[in-house]
Parts: structure tokens; sequence; C-alpha cells
């Protein structure tokens, strides 16, 4: 009989421990309970259809009828009072009806504002009808959101990104490319190859044709004479100016030109002055050989007369060219037929204001070996010359211009002026004109 008993009471222990955890997972349900009212059904269609029209605006189709409540197989419980602590979620399946259900954030999860999407996890939410009060995102084109608002919400951690060709960039197109084949050499490394046969297979003189024998000779001259060093003449007037001084006026004229060619040419040159009113004060003509010893410069050997005074004739050697930063240089010894030596250095240097303005200084020294008293000139240093022109090029072969012009007389040959009755400084005032041809 006892056995009997302990074996009763036994079952009934038994029964109760299996029939707790579902009284304690439904503690609090009640199923007579109404699932919500009709105010709360309400709002909740509200807040459904606000969120659809924002869905729209951002371009997401939502179609109609999306916020309409789902039907109800059974009603539902009010599951907010729930313990849901000891409860296995995992073992319950999509269809025990917790769409009603209030539970709460997860404290240790960062939570997801009400406009985002993070924190959702998409792949495992159930796939049927979507609970009341909640958007049904199943219709909606989430591919044609915009780039900026697809990345902003996506978690690209996740992503599987093996599959993903990323070496066909644009930007990294060109890493397959094959630069040992581009040509990055000098100019020396460009083949030097004849001509191509078509070049020969015309006419010998095709432009007679077209031109005619006779411009096509001219025309053959005139390269001989600028290619190949022919012959050519040059005059140019330097210097032809009248002066003002103090007592009588005076003039003066300086002048020289060549006939020949680039490298052998003959050159003559000419200056002198004087005195208005008064016979010449001095004049010569020189006849010169000139040949070219460097790219500026040619060295010149020759006669120079003298037209004026005691008559001597002179052997001049010398230079003439351009020196480094375009000065122009004149420079000659000469040896009478007296046995007098003296020399002579010119320099000047063309300043453009304008193309066509041009401030040019000049100077000229002169020297001698010895005195020569009939002549007015003292040993040593005789003669300085300054002077500042201001030209102005009409064209390029006529020039008018103005300046100013100081002399001195220096030593003996200052003593020379003073016994003839001469001033040994004299100050000119200069207009004249430059000309080429």
């Amino acid at each position: 009989m006892k056995i009997r008993i302990v074996s009763l009471l036994a079952s009934v222990a038994a029964g109760s421990v299996l029939a707790s955890p579902a009284a304690a997972q439904h503690a609090g349900h009640s199923p007579a309970e109404p699932q919500q009212s009709a105010e709360a059904q309400a709002d909740a269609k509200t807040k459904c259809e606000e969120e659809a029209e924002r869905h729209r605006a951002m371009g997401h189709p939502v179609a109609d009828g999306a916020c309409e409540p789902a039907a109800q197989p059974e009603a539902a419980m009010d599951r907010s009072q729930m313990d849901h602590s000891t409860m296995d979620h995992g073992a319950m399946t999509a269809q025990d009806g917790h769409s009603g259900m209030t539970m709460p954030v997860d404290a240790a999860r960062p939570q997801a504002s009400p406009e985002s999407h993070e924190g959702m996890d998409h792949g495992s939410m159930p796939q049927g009808k979507p609970a009341e009060g909640a958007m049904d995102h199943s219709q909606m084109n989430h591919g044609e959101m915009g780039q900026a608002e697809a990345s902003s919400s996506m978690d690209h951690g996740q992503m599987d990104h093996s599959q993903m060709n990323h070496g066909e960039t644009p930007s990294q197109d060109r890493q397959g490319m094959d630069h040992s084949a581009m040509q990055m050499g000098s100019d020396d490394d460009i083949p030097l190859l004849p001509p191509p046969p078509e070049a020969g297979s015309g006419p010998a003189r095709a432009a007679v044709a077209i031109w005619g024998e006779e411009a096509m000779n001219e025309a053959r001259r005139e390269l001989v004479r600028e290619t190949d060093g022919g012959m050519r003449f040059w005059f140019q007037g330097d210097r032809l100016e009248y002066r003002a001084r103090e007592g009588k006026d005076g003039y003066l004229w300086d002048i020289q030109g060549y006939y020949g060619g680039d490298i052998d040419k003959f050159w003559f040159k000419s200056e002198g002055e004087g005195s208005f009113g008064e016979p010449i004060e001095g004049a010569e003509v020189q006849a010169l050989w000139s040949r070219a010893i460097a790219p500026f410069f040619d060295f010149q050997a020759g006669v120079r007369q003298d037209l004026t005074g005691p008559e001597r004739t002179h052997a001049v050697i010398g230079i003439q060219g351009i020196a480094p930063y375009q000065f122009e240089v004149d420079a000659a010894a000469f040896v009478s037929t007296k046995g007098d030596v003296t020399a002579r250095f010119e320099g000047e240097l063309d300043q453009r204001i304008t193309q066509r303005l041009i401030l040019q200084p000049r100077a000229e020294i002169a020297l001698s070996a010895q005195d020569i008293p009939e002549l007015g000139i003292g040993a040593g240093l005789d003669r300085i010359e300054a002077g500042l022109r201001l030209r102005y090029e009409f064209a390029r072969e006529f020039a008018p211009y103005v300046g100013v012009s100081q002399e001195w007389r220096i030593g003996d040959s200052a003593d020379f002026a003073r016994a003839a009755g001469e001033d040994p400084s004299v100050t000119n005032y200069v207009v004249g004109v430059r000309f080429w041809f």
C-alpha cells in the first residue's frame, strides 16, 4: 500500500516539473484580452504611412496598402509583461505569433536610430507577412538607392570581397602595361635612313614647269650668293653730323663699307672734320684687306692716306668686330712714311630703349709714340672723345639722331693746341643722320 502511494506522489511531482517551463514562459499572457485597441492600431498605421512617404521621397517603390493591418489567424497575446530572460528563443519557430510583443532593447548592443536600419539582421528576419505597424520592405527596390545613401548604411565589413575583381578599376588598368617598349631615348636613338625611292621619282627640275627657266635661274643665283660666301657690297654712313659749339660751328663725317664675301673683303673707311668757313682741319681715307679670323672679328691690313696738312701715307694693321655684350670695336695702329707710330681705339654700344629708339654711347682714344709738332700731336695720350647720341630708326637703313660730344686734348697735345690759339677742351652739340645700304 505504501509503495503504491509513493509511486502516485512521484508521478504527480514529475508532471508538475514538466509543466513548469511552459507555465513560466506564458505567465502573464491573457488569451481572452484583445490584441490592440482601435486607437493603437490607427496610431501604428499613421506612423507606417509616414515611414512609407519618407521612403517614397527617397525614391524607394512602396506598394500601396503596405500599411494595412495583416489578418490575424488568432488573437494575439499581451506579452509586454512577460519575463523573457528564461525563455529559449532559439527553439521558437517563426509561427509562434510574437509579432505583437514589446521586447526590451538589449543594453549591451548600440541602439539604432529610428531613421536608420543599422544593426538590423535582415538575413534572420522571417519572410512571411510583416507585423502589424511595420513596413513591408519586400516591395522596395533597394538596388535603386543612390550610392551615397546606400553606402552610408551598408556594412562593408560583412561583404565578401573575394569575388570582386578590383584589378579592373580604371585607376589601376595601366599596371599591366609594358613600359619597356616605349621609346624614351634621345634624338640620337632615331636612325638616319636614306630618303624613300619616291623622293627622286619626279623630274629633276620640276619647278621650271611652274615658274619658268628664267625665274628659276635667278633664284639659283640668289641662293648661291646667300649661302656660299658670294660677293656683296655694303656701305654705311656712321656719322654725318652738324656740330654746334662755342665759336664757329663745325661738321664731321665718318663713313665705311666693304665689298667681298664672308671671309675676305675689301674694306674702305674715311673720316674728317672742320669748321664752316675754314679749310678742312683733318681728313683721311683707308683701303684695307679684311679677313675673318673669328665669327665676329676681322683682321685688317692696308694703307691710310692723309688728305690735309703735311702729306703722309701710313701702313695700317688692326682688328674690327663685335666684342661680348655687343660692343662694336675698331682698333688700329699706324706707321707713317716719316716713321711716326700712332694708334686709335674706338668703341660704341647700341642700347635699345624701344625697337626703334636707340641710345648709343661712344668713345675714342688716340695715342702717339712720339711728338709730331707739325700735326699738333704730343707723345703718349693724345686725345679723348666721349659722346652720347640718341637716334630713331624710321627704317633700319635710315636713322636721324641728336647728341652731345666732348673732346679733350691731353698732355703735350694740349700745349700744342694752346700755342695755336685753340681750346684743348671743346663741347659739341650734334645733329646728324646715320644710314646704310
